[in-house]
């Protein structure tokens, strides 16, 4: 299966920026990645997507402050946050659907990173 891991979590003010990195193991293609959050108490949120074609959304809360981006021959997906809020306070979890080579040819695979804490102080 295709590792995940997730980076560039912290502690920032508000205001500050942030960015993250979501870094895949193997040779790994994708359909979609995303970023999804979860704060404490709600239910996890869609933040951001990026396709294969380039495409990107974000959801209404972030658009014009978040970026999603991609490294292809890094196998990694970057979310630069700025303009931060408290609101934006919570645990980033990154998703990439795709197809991983195995043994045995292409594998369709659907990973999810461990998260990464962000924490935005007032």
């Amino acid at each position: 299966q295709v590792q995940l891991v997730e980076s560039g979590g912290g502690l920032v003010q508000a205001g500050g920026s942030l960015r993250l990195s979501c870094a895949a193991s193997g040779s790994v293609s994708f359909n979609a990645v995303h970023w999804y959050r979860q704060a404490p108490g709600k239910q996890r949120e869609l933040v951001a997507t990026i396709t294969s074609g380039g495409s990107t959304n974000y959801a209404d809360s972030v658009k014009g402050r978040f970026t999603i981006s991609r490294d292809n021959a890094k196998n990694t997906v970057y979310l630069q946050m700025n303009s931060l809020k408290p609101e934006d306070t919570a645990v980033y979890y990154c998703n990439w659907r795709g197809k991983v080579v195995t043994n045995t040819g292409l594998a369709d695979f659907d990973s999810w990173g461990r998260g990464t804490q962000v924490t935005v102080s007032s």
